[in-house]
């Protein structure tokens, strides 16, 4: 992208509806651009990383700190949960209250978090890092989305949107090879606990140069927050995540399904309760869903989550356990990965949104036949596998889903108001997270549920073959709900 593209819209904040006139920005202003588009993009890759950068680490945290099955699921679930609890929270609060401010106080919750993380001796201190960790995302996240929303508009709006897309590809894989790498490296004999320590410069970084760089931007006429939506949304989220992930534990008493059922009614009291409240600042604003093109991105988003969530739990653990790798040699077949999501999320970065659709929808059929042909060979290959046999299909699972996330993004939110643009970012943000919290309970049915905890080697590779169907499907579901997004490539967003 170049210095003057970022320069000429990083001026804009939906606080004025027009946009300014078209100029040469100094060198000094496109510079700063730049610097404010790598802090937003680097906040959203500490969230995506610490995700996931547990997964090639669980089996030394589990023998370091004593956890069992339970614990080791709300490792992940412990972050992801507060995550999907509180984003529509905060994205609305950035609304109201300054984007970057919030940007800025998430930060701060999520470095401090990290530190704890880090520090943290036993199991249930680490949970509850965790998160607290996920409440700082909450508050950062809906803000990255938001401010490249309203700041880029035509072609540098799908560019940026492609390297927010690249950055997703990158930190879905880099953090279980960081995980893998710095667990194996043992740096001064503190095991897993560097995954965690790294998140403290890299979070001062983006507090003192997202405080210089990033352009403040909010709702001309900020209205008080609706409290009652907030508590009923993180009570409907609550109630249907935790049953679905402690349920097989408890092998699915009535509770289980006493919680869910509530969960169901809460949210349909949140729906009502954010119908009655339109016009008088509601936490969701409903209109949004009116559009095809918002509500089917948004759908497609949570499919996204899903598959990813039960994909990359699992595929850690039968590397490891299924087929015997150290945790350096999973985060080498994480590296292939990678690989090819890092040139799916270029390819798409490169088309500038001129493929509409056709482009995502392409990657997801890739990724689907990708994963069939992973599938026959795990099947046929067993405990002989090796990682240079899985290289291709590995690698062409990277690149179609690389190929998913920018443009589904770009063109999810490209006719939302700016005025809803904080709210519309946590929406999507909650799909994604929402869907990889549910990815990870369900893990507990289509693995776990097999698997019983066992390091048994066969266990954990039937296990995972049975999972890929799964993946295979949601992929497939992925690719249909893309149809909702538009055939050509669409106009900048309202106003």
């Amino acid at each position: 992208m170049s210095s003057s593209a970022l320069g000429n819209e990083s001026q804009h904040t939906d606080q004025r509806p027009d946009r300014p006139a078209p100029h040469r920005p100094s060198p000094r202003t496109a510079l700063a651009a730049r610097i404010a588009l790598l802090v937003l993009l680097v906040a959203e890759l500490m969230d995506i990383l610490d995700q996931s950068v547990v997964l090639t680490a669980l089996p030394a945290i589990q023998e370091s700190t004593g956890a069992g099955p339970a614990a080791v699921q709300w490792l992940t679930t412990g972050y992801t949960l507060p995550v999907a609890v509180g984003l529509i929270t905060g994205g609305r609060l950035g609304d109201l209250h300054g984007r970057r401010r919030i940007l800025l106080v998430g930060t701060v919750v999520f470095t401090a978090a990290s530190l704890l993380c880090g520090l943290a001796t036993g199991p249930g201190v680490l949970i509850g890092a965790r998160v607290l960790q996920g409440v700082g995302v909450a508050l950062m996240i809906p803000q990255v989305l938001a401010t490249l929303h309203v700041t880029f508009a035509g072609q540098n709006r799908s560019k940026a949107f492609g390297l927010y897309g690249a950055v997703l590809s990158l930190a879905n894989v880099l953090g279980p090879v960081m995980g893998g790498l710095l667990t194996e490296a043992d740096l001064f004999g503190l095991s897993w606990r560097p995954i965690f320590l790294v998140n403290v410069p890299v979070g001062l970084a983006v507090l003192l140069l997202g405080r210089r760089f990033v352009p403040e931007s909010t709702v001309r006429k900020a209205d008080r927050l609706d409290l009652t939506g907030v508590l009923l949304s993180a009570l409907a989220v609550v109630l249907i995540l935790f049953p679905l992930t402690e349920g097989h534990l408890h092998h699915w008493p009535l509770w289980c399904f006493a919680m869910l059922a509530a969960g169901l009614v809460a949210l349909g009291i949140l729906l009502r309760h954010q119908h009655l409240k339109q016009g008088r600042a509601p936490l969701v604003p409903l209109p949004l869903f009116r559009s095809r093109q918002f509500s089917g991105g948004v759908a497609a988003q949570l499919m996204h989550g899903l598959l990813c969530g039960l994909f990359f739990m699992t595929w850690t653990l039968y590397l490891q356990r299924g087929l015997g790798m150290s945790p350096f040699h999973a985060a080498l077949a994480f590296v292939l990965l990678s690989l090819g999501e890092l040139a799916g999320a270029t390819l798409a970065a490169k088309s500038a949104g001129r493929f509409a659709r056709r482009l995502p929808q392409a990657g997801a059929l890739i990724a689907l036949a990708a994963m069939a042909a992973y599938g026959l060979q795990a099947d046929a290959g067993r405990a002989d596998l090796t990682l240079p046999a899985m290289t291709a299909p590995v690698v062409l699972i990277g690149f179609g889903l690389g190929m998913v996330s920018g443009p589904l993004a770009d063109m999810s939110l490209a006719r939302v108001p700016h005025q809803d643009a904080g709210s519309a970012s946590g929406l999507f943000n909650t799909a994604m997270h929402l869907g990889i919290a549910l990815g990870t309970a369900l893990t507990a049915l289509v693995f776990f549920a097999t698997t019983d905890g066992s390091p048994d080697a066969g266990l954990n590779r039937d296990a995972f073959i049975d999972v890929l169907w799964w993946v295979g499907a949601l992929l497939a579901l992925l690719w249909a709900l893309m149809f909702c997004l538009p055939e050509r490539a669409n106009s900048a967003p309202g106003d």
